[in-house]
């Protein structure tokens, strides 16, 4: 069985599935102020920090250091390496190293990880957006926003994506020399960025919000009212999500092939996607603006006390989705009529998304009120991991190569390398960015700045990540 995997752009084709491959809750208040009006605005200004959110943020960065760590042991990865880096194929950008030595059954974890972890981020990135802008006014918040998604995106596109992607061209027949490489990178007419796909998209999504404030600072009110039900009543808060996914991914499925990545020199983007990471940001921005610890969010709402039962739908329904999808592809192996298992596995990626990113909000709010020294260091350092983690797998991954080892500890030693090394670099360049006089960049007073998850912290999220285009 083959998971698809959102974490870079596949070739597109056109009999490719419509299913690609691939915080949150809060401080408990038993005397929130009442639910906006429809009168007054409902844009919070307040700082505080969520213990649990932080908690979720830096649990989804770790999720997609281990989605590319294991790709390269991917059951159903490519084959073979290119023949070159510039041979029309870009199924190397998400598989840049492939080892012979493959881990049976990882492709559960990369699939489950790649149903709902970027649409989560992207929701998590929401949050604190409304504070914001309510707090520097659209325009400075979009400033302080560009320097601090812009300035990682450059860096990880420019200088981060090619070193990740020169253990492609290395594994590639033939000699290699820099010269090489360049001129087959030169050649591609597009630029891989990898995972820091997901910073310019957030950053997009940013420039949208700050221009609905500028023209109607109210228009949160309506949505933030919706979503307010969610403490009190999940079950219809749930229903809210999963149809709205539903409407803004299916009809793209349809009208764009699922497994395609859009691209405009290094902008990325997986096409059929992009309506619904958009709906999860601006749930995100609903949320953010009711009050997170006034929505379903809240650590003493249904949803964190039922975590068990989240958590048990979650796997029931993406199993569900697996299954739409396996009938799918042996549907279309025997020439068989796909109209309905094709509708079902369009169905089924909104619907698990939304029901795995519900139970990870209820198991944080349930579980990481009080999170650990470890936990904390992990949140702290969330978007730096994010933003510098990919050469790092990349290169752990190629180094493995010739361990004679099988797949299974192949990857369990590149996931516990990656993470450790890319928390270490990442945890160096943020102590040196606290202690250096001039810190490039303003800096903003909301200590849950854009990271790897997209909340706002001053410790620098997301690619498919989280995911990659090359976030998870």
């Amino acid at each position: 069985m083959t998971l698809p995997t959102s974490s870079t752009p596949p070739l597109p084709s056109s009999s490719a599935p419509p299913l690609p491959t691939s915080s949150t809750p809060p401080l408990p208040s038993s005397s929130a102020p009442p639910l906006p009006s429809s009168s007054a605005p409902p844009l919070p200004t307040s700082s505080a920090r969520f213990p649990a959110l932080d908690a979720l943020r830096a649990c989804l960065t770790a999720l997609v250091v281990v989605h590319h760590a294991v790709l390269a042991y991917h059951p159903h990865g490519p084959k073979a390496p290119p023949a070159r880096l510039d041979g029309g194929s870009l199924a190397w950008s998400a598989f840049p190293v492939l080892d012979p030595a493959k881990w049976p059954g990882i492709d559960l974890l990369v699939g489950f990880n790649d149903y709902f972890f970027m649409s989560l981020m992207f929701l998590i990135s929401g949050l604190f957006v409304p504070a914001g802008l309510a707090r520097s006014g659209p325009g400075a918040w979009l400033r302080a926003r560009a320097w601090r998604l812009g300035l990682p995106f450059v860096l990880g596109a420019a200088l981060l994506a090619p070193l990740a992607y020169f253990s492609a061209y290395l594994q590639t027949p033939g000699t290699h020399s820099l010269a090489g490489f360049w001129a087959q990178w030169s050649a591609l007419g597009v630029w891989p960025a990898g995972p820091v796909w997901f910073l310019w998209v957030l950053l997009a999504f940013g420039a949208v919000a700050a221009l609905l404030h500028r023209i109607a600072p109210n228009w949160l009110v309506v949505p933030a009212l919706w979503v307010s039900m969610g403490r009190e009543h999940p079950w219809r808060f749930a229903a809210l999500v999963a149809g709205a996914g539903v409407l803004a991914y299916v009809p793209m499925s349809y009208l764009t092939n699922a497994m395609v990545w859009g691209s405009f020199g290094p902008f990325f983007v997986q096409t059929a996607r992009l309506p619904h990471y958009f709906l999860y940001f601006v749930l995100g921005l609903a949320l953010g603006a009711a009050g997170i610890e006034r929505g379903p969010l809240a650590a003493d709402g249904r949803l964190a006390r039922r975590w068990l039962l989240w958590s048990n739908l979650a796997l029931t329904v993406f199993f569900a989705a697996v299954a739409a999808f396996v009938w799918f592809i042996v549907a279309a192996g025997q020439k068989a009529p796909t109209a309905l298992p094709l509708f079902l596995a369009s169905l089924g990626w909104p619907l698990s998304c939304a029901a795995s990113s519900l139970a990870a909000c209820a198991v944080a709010g349930r579980f990481a009120q009080r999170p650990g020294a470890i936990l904390r260091s992990l949140s702290r350092n969330a978007f730096a991991i994010y933003v510098v983690h990919y050469p790092i797998v990349s290169w752990v991954q190629y180094a493995l190569l010739d361990a004679p080892l099988s797949g299974p500890w192949k990857g369990m030693l590149a996931v516990s390398a990656s993470l450790g090394l890319s928390w270490l670099v990442a945890a160096a360049v943020n102590m040196r960015s606290a202690h250096s006089p001039n810190a490039a960049g303003p800096q903003s007073s909301n200590p849950h700045s854009p990271s790897a998850a997209g909340s706002q912290s001053s410790s620098p999220h997301s690619p498919n990540a989280a995911g990659s285009q090359g976030v998870g």
